[in-house]
């Protein structure tokens, strides 16, 4: 059985970390969004650069049936393995936005 709230503080834990990793950019802003209650998790940037607005996700999670699900990462870590060295089992780890059929030749849950 999962401990969701171990789950929910990594995914804390990770994305915190990530948002203090901000680029030396001051008009783009890391802003971490928390839904405990719906168990959704972001980090998205948002600001200015060179006169472009910046908005976006750069990592989403959810937690379903007591998985995590990743179902974005615009970064090039792994975070998946990043879990993993916080306590998460792999086969607690559902690779979101891989489709189902793919999913089935990771380290990681199908679904």
């Amino acid at each position: 059985m999962a401990d969701l709230d171990k789950y929910r503080e990594c995914i804390r834990q990770l994305l915190t970390e990530y948002a203090q990793r901000v680029s030396s950019n001051n008009e783009i802003e890391a802003q971490t969004i928390f839904d405990g209650e719906q168990d959704h998790y972001q980090l998205i940037y948002i600001g200015w650069q060179n006169r472009h607005r910046v908005f976006g996700p750069v990592m989403h999670f959810d937690i379903k049936n007591g998985k995590i699900w990743i179902q974005w990462n615009g970064t090039e870590e792994d975070v998946g393995e990043q879990l993993v060295a916080m306590g998460v089992a792999k086969n607690d780890i559902v690779v979101g936005f891989h489709p189902p059929y793919i999913r089935q030749y990771t380290d990681y849950a199908v679904g």
